[in-house]
């Protein structure tokens, strides 16, 4: 028997196995699919090639359904309305196509039966919209904003086809309106509803002109209705100037005063894009949305009417936990306007505040909100978004077979698609106080875009990032220029560390603590972190890399042991300290060890040095000198010797000095100060209150916010956890209690029983015989509250101390011209402004918290400043005026 004959009939067996398994496999889990669910698939997939060509075949396929998978469509059409946004004028064109009764004849649903005469079948477009709008009303009733926005979306596209009528249509918009008008409503809410009314209307009104020469079928229904919801969310708009002053991402220390360049607020941009089709009667707007359906004929539908609704009041969320009196009644996160950063200009990507800037802006933030959970697949629909929007918004990509010399741009676009989605993604994540994600969900994002197309995404990241450099000498934001530096070491570190450092040699000319030289000496500590000190330090020029410009270190992040020379004082001591620490000596007998060590230094003559301190000095650097091999030698140390390190920290001056001995081990590595300070909070060892102490104690050389964020969030989570504790022990108490009450009652009526439950849950009425358990989870909640409460009034008195405090030539940042001569500002002068510029970010991040205890922080951190008048005084209480809601 040959090789070949023996190796090849082998092969080709083999093959044709895996073939036979790949196709059993492949029809068991289409077997295991419904046909509800291959109806829901073939809807969400439906325009992935050619839309035009897919809705023939996709069309009759449904019109082929029975009566019952109705659902099952509607369902369809819900989720990839709602989770693909950029379909939206395809699929409201295949629900007309579905919705024309000549298609529907002898399918069956429209089929012949035996009906008295004159009957109609409603089509199956409108049996569609009938359950769709079910689910539209369950999202309303949930609050899922974004997705009832994207429902409003289609509707304005159907009431285009006339599937929907005008009446009803303005009658839904005008239900969000009216939100407006409530009595306190919240940013968020007010914000969200507003987005609903404007999106729609614009939709509406414009495609319907876009469509029909009779156009502005909504305005001519009612001009006086358009022009009152336009003059409603105007009003809104502008009654919340102070929120938007505190998150402005450019400088401003001058209220009302805010920048109206380089930044674009979501609401403004839509406001000023409908002001612009009414100013215009909506006539310009042929070429804002894709009308896939605009040739389609209208003459035979019979409108569908939209029941009235009433968006229904805020439910409150359970994600910031803490109130002022009881401490059971949970606040909601406070919502605050949206100002994106602009890095490039108009002709470059799309102006916001036109229509159709904004129209392409706000699907872009859709898409990439939607798909957090599949960055690659959001890049990839990102790089084919062109396809789903009007022809010539965007310049062909390098080898599209449209890029040819004789294309005709439409006018005022043919922007950049690159530079455009970089300029949004960058814009969301740097959105203040907090990202909509995760900030590294955009870092990835960009680096998934870069890996599609590096010759189209790479220069428009360059520009991105030069364009915010720019911006740190205009006055960025210390939390933004903070997020900037953190996504620039990411980004590099993803491309081999390349960038153009030359480019920014002449800054170092700058004071030290000019902004610029801020993020260049963050983003390289960061660029440290995530490689090595060598690696970085040669991707530097000269100038970069000599320690006089700091921007590197002399040399690579590392400990700083004091007791290693064994020239040093109290050298044998420490030597004695770490041998018992390295044999793993019991705690006890290390406190016993430590004792002796401390009647011996007593009894030197010649020691001038407190022995209680030396005594923590040795032990506590002995102690990280030991866990300096890697993080888990660390914990273990900690952890083991527990006992020792709460008998060196027992009063609030022994606290303060373990901090500072950390930090002068870790002079070296920021990040492990931070670490070293959260594991010694977390254990117990110091308080946050003890850490925000030790912050502005070290204020001299600029606010270290990372470590005062640290502080703060610690003692916010204590209050998160006890507060689940104690809600799961009293569910548990109570249904102890109702269950002994059955039994007591030997089967009562249910209605008593109701009765008791509801009385067993009601937060006034103390239940006679709680558990051990959660007597003891109360009085730690309380406890960890207090402390909430304490650690934020240590920061606030930080900073009024800090502010007020400051030289005559420091205070000069808050005088009514003092911006424009910042060029010129000293170190002294920098610091100040980023210390005001950090508290206005302190109060507008933790503002629910802040409000929580406004009456007791308002006392106790504000009484000083009462009857003060001079301009640090009056800044400090407006800003803590308006981020508590009193102004």
């Amino acid at each position: 028997m040959s090789y070949e004959r023996h190796g090849g009939g082998f092969s080709g067996g083999g093959r044709r196995r895996r073939r036979d398994d790949y196709d059993n496999y492949e029809h068991r889990r289409e077997a295991q699919e419904s046909p509800d669910q291959k109806l829901k698939a073939a809807i969400i997939k439906f325009g992935e090639v050619d839309a035009e060509q897919e809705l023939p075949q996709l069309a009759a396929k449904l019109h082929s359904q029975e009566l019952s998978s109705v659902p099952a469509i509607a369902e369809g059409f819900r989720l990839a309305v709602t989770e693909q946004p950029y379909k939206i004028p395809s699929y409201a064109a295949l629900l007309y196509d579905l919705s024309i009764p000549a298609n529907n004849m002898n399918h069956a649903v429209g089929g012949e039966d035996d009906e008295p005469a004159g009957f109609t079948k409603p089509s199956l477009g409108r049996l569609i919209l009938d359950d769709f709008w079910k689910g539209f009303q369950a999202y309303l009733d949930k609050l899922a904003w974004r997705e009832t926005r994207l429902c409003i979306h289609f509707f304005a596209h159907l009431t285009v086809t006339n599937l929907i009528s005008p009446q009803s249509m303005l009658g839904l918009l005008q239900s969000f309106t009216a939100v407006l008008d409530e009595f306190g409503v919240s940013n968020g809410r007010a914000k969200r509803a507003a987005r609903c009314a404007v999106e729609g209307l614009m939709r509406a009104c414009a495609l319907f002109l876009a469509c029909y020469s009779a156009g502005r079928v909504l305005k001519e229904h009612s001009a006086s209705a358009v022009i009152e919801m336009i003059a409603s969310v105007q009003a809104y708009n502008d009654s919340v100037v102070a929120a938007k002053w505190l998150v402005h991402p450019l400088a401003n220390l001058q209220f009302p005063k805010i920048p109206v360049d380089h930044a674009d607020e979501i609401l403004d941009c839509a406001v000023a894009a409908l002001k612009t089709l009414d100013l215009s009667d909506f006539v310009d707007v042929s070429s804002i949305f894709p009308q896939p359906y605009a040739s389609m004929s209208t003459s035979t539908i019979v409108p569908f009417d939209l029941p009235s609704v009433l968006v229904p009041p805020e439910v409150i969320e359970l994600e910031v936990l803490s109130t002022e009196s009881s401490g059971d009644a949970p606040i909601k996160k406070e919502e605050w306007p949206e100002y994106m950063l602009s890095l490039f200009d108009n002709d470059v990507t799309p102006d916001p505040k036109s229509p159709a800037g904004y129209a392409v802006r706000s699907d872009i933030i859709d898409i990439v909100e939607i798909f957090e959970v599949n960055r690659k697949e959001c890049a990839r629909i990102l790089v084919e978004y062109p396809k789903w929007s009007v022809k010539g918004t965007f310049k062909p990509r390098p080898g599209d077979p449209t890029d040819s010399p004789d294309r005709i741009p439409l006018l005022g676009r043919d922007w950049q698609l690159e530079s455009t989605l970089i300029e949004t993604i960058l814009g969301a994540q740097f959105l203040l106080p907090e990202s909509p994600a995760k900030p590294i969900y955009y870092t990835a994002l960009i680096t998934e875009l870069c890996k599609l197309s590096p010759p189209t995404v790479g220069p428009a990241v360059g520009k991105s990032i030069r364009k915010l450099y720019a911006y740190c000498a205009d006055g960025l934001d210390p939390e933004v220029l903070r997020r900037f530096a953190e996504w620039f070491s990411v980004h590099m570190s993803n491309f081999g560390f390349q960038w153009v450092w030359k480019e920014w040699v002449p800054d170092l000319a700058l004071p030290a603590q000019h902004p610029k030289r801020i993020f260049a000496h963050r983003a390289l500590e960061l660029e440290v972190r995530l490689s090595y000190y060598d690696r970085v330090l040669k991707t530097l020029p000269q100038q970069f890399q000599e320690p006089s410009a700091g921007a590197m270190p002399d040399q690579a992040p590392g400990p700083t042991y004091e007791y290693e020379d064994p020239s040093s004082p109290h050298y044998d001591a420490a030597q004695g300290v770490l041998n018992q620490l390295r044999s793993r000596t019991k705690p006890e007998d290390v406190l016993v060890y430590l004792d002796t060590l401390k009647n011996t230094l007593s009894e030197t003559a010649d020691v001038s040095d407190d022995p209680d301190t030396v005594v923590r000095s040795v032990t506590i650097q002995s102690l990280l000198h030991i866990g300096a091999r890697s993080f888990s030698h660390f914990l273990n140390a900690v952890e083991r010797y527990l006992i020792v390190l709460r008998a060196l920290s027992g009063s609030p001056e022994a606290k303060i000095h373990v901090l500072e001995l950390v930090s002068s081990f870790w002079q070296r590595s920021r990040q492990m100060v931070g670490i070293v300070f959260d594991k010694l909070m977390q254990y117990q060892i110091v308080e946050p209150a003890d850490v925000v102490a030790w912050v502005f104690a070290h204020n001299a050389g600029g606010l270290n916010w990372d470590l005062l964020r640290g502080a703060i969030d610690k003692a916010n989570g204590r209050v998160v956890v006890a507060r689940r504790r104690v809600a799961t022990l009293r569910k548990e108490d109570d249904d102890a209690h109702a269950r002994a009450k059955a039994n007591a009652n030997g089967g009562a009526d249910a209605a008593a029983m109701e009765v008791d439950a509801e009385t067993m849950h009601d937060p006034q009425v103390t239940q006679s015989e709680d558990s051990p358990q959660l007597v003891s989870a109360l009085k730690a909640y309380a406890a960890v509250t207090r402390e909430q409460k304490s650690t934020l009034a240590r920061v606030l008195e930080g900073f009024i101390h800090a502010l007020r405090s400051s030289s005559d030539t420091a205070r000069r940042v808050i005088t009514a011209d003092a911006w424009d001569g910042h060029a010129s500002w000293t170190d002294e002068e920098w610091v100040a402004w980023r210390t005001w510029m950090w508290y206005k970010h302190f109060c507008r991040v933790y503002s629910p918290y802040l409000r929580s205890f406004v009456t007791t922080l308002t006392v106790v951190s504000f009484s000083s400043l009462e009857t003060a008048t001079d301009d640090a005084a009056v800044l400090l209480k407006r800003i803590w005026r308006m981020s508590t809601g009193q102004e």
